[in-house]
């Protein structure tokens, strides 16, 4: 059975918010219909992320939305949240498991077929797989995949598959075309003057798409 029941997936990026405080746009983004959050500050001391992790739990909550934590099990555990997202070469899911317990939602960022594969076969629940088009922050992760190699990737995985990297709402048609779950996204919408009118017309997309 499916666990995984949203298609549309913000990344935290406190430094893209064009200066406003990330809870007010995460609020902003909730209302106009974000359904997870991972909480992705890798900077932060682990201190100033745990107080953040709760503060962005609350929202959530409030909106019954989801909340991941990036890589950290023990802020997962500490404030509720619904899962991790664990880096490519961080912990097995399978690890990540046995810590987590049963209920909690297993992530896994992918760029590759082969990351894909083993992270199914570890037990994630579902997998970010990027970057799909350029984008400045994903330089470091080499090319982008691009569609062709993107559908071929995500005909080989059962598990569901984000689509991340470089992601408007524009793209959304050809990214769910190409057999995407949905889209995750961080710039299109943290950067967004008004955030909750941009989330408003990705979800639309995504329904449209989806039939929904």
């Amino acid at each position: 059975m499916n666990r995984v029941d949203f298609d549309f997936y913000l990344i935290t990026d406190r430094k893209q918010t064009l200066g406003r405080p990330l809870k007010e746009v995460l609020n902003s983004a909730l209302a106009g219909g974000i359904q997870a959050i991972q909480l992705r500050e890798k900077d932060l001391p682990v201190r100033e992320l745990l107080a953040l992790a709760f503060e962005i739990r609350e929202l959530t909550f409030q909106k019954k939305a989801l909340l991941f934590i990036n890589d950290r099990m023990d802020v997962c555990l500490s404030v509720g949240a619904d899962g991790v997202h664990l880096r490519s070469d961080s912990l097995s899911p399978s690890v990540a498991r046995r810590i987590l317990g049963p209920e909690r939602l297993i992530g896994v960022s992918c760029h590759s077929l082969e990351e894909a594969l083993f992270s199914e076969e570890k037990g994630a629940d579902f997998i970010t797989l990027g970057p799909l088009y350029f984008t400045p922050s994903k330089q470091k992760m080499g090319e982008p995949l691009g569609l062709a190699l993107f559908k071929s990737i995500v005909e080989k995985v059962k598990i569901p598959v984000f689509a991340l990297g470089g992601i408007t709402v524009n793209r959304v048609e050809e990214i769910l075309h190409a057999g995407a779950s949905g889209v995750a996204c961080v710039s299109a919408v943290l950067n967004a003057p008004r955030v909750r009118e941009a989330a408003q017309e990705f979800l639309a997309q995504i329904r449209r798409m989806n039939g929904k």
